[in-house]
């Protein structure tokens, strides 16, 4: 049985062989994403893989973009969007 450390499922089982032909188990963390677009789902550029911890100690110019929807949406959806709105604003 592992250590209850391990027994959450925020560590990664990695079947491991060892030389002798053992199988064994190894906890690893899990890596961190990168913000992803809210509406294509295409990574968003300009920011870092942090951790929950590390990312509320950051500055705020870090944790966004300085544009509309600056840390949710990619720019190109961003156009998108936007060029739909004034299409139906001025039909």
């Amino acid at each position: 049985m592992p250590a209850p450390r391990y027994r959450s499922r925020s560590y990664r089982r990695v079947k491991i062989h060892t030389p002798g032909g053992k199988t064994r188990t190894h906890y690893v963390r899990r890596k961190n994403r990168v913000p992803s677009c809210a509406v294509c789902g295409k990574p968003l550029g300009g920011f870092g893989k942090y951790s929950t911890a590390e990312y509320s100690s950051l500055s705020h110019s870090k944790k966004t973009v300085n544009r509309p929807y600056g840390g949710n949406i990619c720019p190109s959806c961003l156009q998108r969007i936007i060029k739909a709105s004034v299409r139906s604003a001025f039909s």
